[in-house]
């Protein structure tokens, strides 16, 4: 009997499910638990050793604990890790995010990507005395109830437009539009007042979606014409695409953005970011209630500002996308069967059974059973992609061309089996 196996049945009678977040349960039959991870590698209770392209569903673009990083944390845990007062790390982390971020002036720590857009819409309520949002299908933007509509892989992969518990009142506050539809949107835009439009600029929530050429453009350009503020949850994208995250990439600037994963370093964190006078409502300036115990914590701004600092080199950005790149043609090269890989910078994911996939709709066309089956097989040769359709393959700086020799190798194995 494995270690796992029996973590499992332990688990199963603590958890709901078993697990704290559900993709956890979906490695089957039941999930590995990880002991460390070191560079592109986890190493597993059970001894086993699997190249990593999960990454703490995007977090970790340095690969497991960067020696800088690591040495930041260790460095403040010896100084202590919670003060509920101000420290020096976070305004060190705020300046590099405004210095990067073309869109931010100021700046809101919280304590994950939910909290980051929770706290966004309340902003865009606050601003501009409106009750609506809009939204998008396919597009995730947390676990709170205004954005469990259509949202991605917690509405594809468990079949129910919006989890019980949600009140159907909350329904009726927010709309959804087809992703890239910039006439259904301006539609909607023109018939109703809406406090804001929040967007994925690529999703990552239903596999890896690109937006269309012009629709964030055209989704800010709507926004202003109809009194509306422009939100890009750049939870994933931030500092995944480039110093200027997906703002940045494709040359739009929104209102509000939100961020999370690689600006803590791995540790727990979320940001909204925006213009000053929109930031400025918030509590203690504004009437905008915002606040937390964890906010800024101290590990966490050592963690972000260590890999803020890193990634300003450009050198691990051409490592990650150069091993993307490498991974994604191959799988494109390789698999005989039906299938499309769409990839932006270090994201990609591939789906079987379709010639393309540019909307939700099309992604939940796609053959799971087939990806499920090629992830089981990369698995069985040492590669962890995720155990969902609708998640996202990322690459790391650690990712490395001997990695990447590992990982080709068995997918050309696991390609020959499906």
């Amino acid at each position: 009997m494995s270690v796992s196996f029996e973590l499992w049945g332990r688990a199963l009678k603590l958890f709901a499910g078993g697990v704290n977040s559900p993709v956890r349960a979906a490695v089957k039959p039941y999930p590995f638990y990880t002991e460390r991870g070191e560079g592109a590698y986890i190493y597993t209770v059970d001894g086993r050793r699997f190249v990593d392209y999960v990454l703490g569903y995007g977090p970790l673009i340095l690969g497991h604990s960067p020696e800088r990083v690591r040495q930041r944390i260790i460095e403040q845990v010896e100084k202590g890790w919670l003060f509920g007062t101000p420290c020096s790390a976070e305004v060190e982390l705020a300046a590099k995010i405004v210095s990067h971020l073309p869109s931010a002036e100021k700046v809101r720590f919280v304590n994950s990507g939910s909290e980051a857009t929770q706290t966004a819409i309340r902003l865009a309520r606050g601003y501009t005395s409106r009750t609506k949002i809009l939204k998008f299908d396919g597009n995730y933007h947390g676990s709170h109830d205004y954005v469990l509509f259509d949202a991605g892989s917690a509405a594809s992969e468990f079949g129910v437009p919006y989890s019980a518990g949600v009140p159907r009142e909350v329904g009726a506050t927010v709309s959804v539009c087809e992703y890239g539809d910039l006439q259904a949107l301006e539609s909607k835009l023109k018939t109703e007042d809406y406090a804001a439009v929040i967007v994925e600029p690529v999703m990552g929530n239903m596999g890896v979606i690109p937006p269309p050429e012009g629709f964030l453009k055209g989704v800010v350009e709507l926004c202003e014409k109809y009194g509306s503020l422009a939100i890009f949850d750049e939870v994933i994208t931030g500092f995944r695409l480039g110093l200027g995250g997906a703002q940045g990439y494709f040359g739009v600037k929104p209102h509000i953005t939100t961020l999370g994963k690689i600006v803590g370093g791995g540790l727990p964190v979320g940001a909204v970011v925006g213009r000053g006078d929109i930031i400025d409502l918030l509590t203690p300036n504004g009437r905008v209630f915002g606040a937390g115990t964890f906010s800024a914590n101290p590990l966490t701004m050592a963690a972000g500002l260590a890999t803020i600092e890193e990634l300003e080199d450009g050198r691990p950005y051409r490592l990650a996308e150069r091993a993307a790149s490498a991974v994604a043609e191959e799988i494109e090269r390789t698999v005989g069967v039906k299938h499309v890989v769409n990839r932006v910078g270090s994201m990609f994911q591939v789906f079987f059974g379709v010639d393309r996939v540019s909307r939700a709709s099309e992604a939940r066309r796609a053959d799971r059973g087939q990806y499920l089956r090629f992830q089981q097989e990369l698995m069985k040769r040492g590669v962890f992609v995720p155990p969902s359709q609708f998640e996202t393959l990322f690459t790391s700086a650690a990712h490395n061309e001997e990695v990447v020799e590992e990982t080709t190798s068995a997918i050309r194995q696991a390609a020959g089996s499906l």
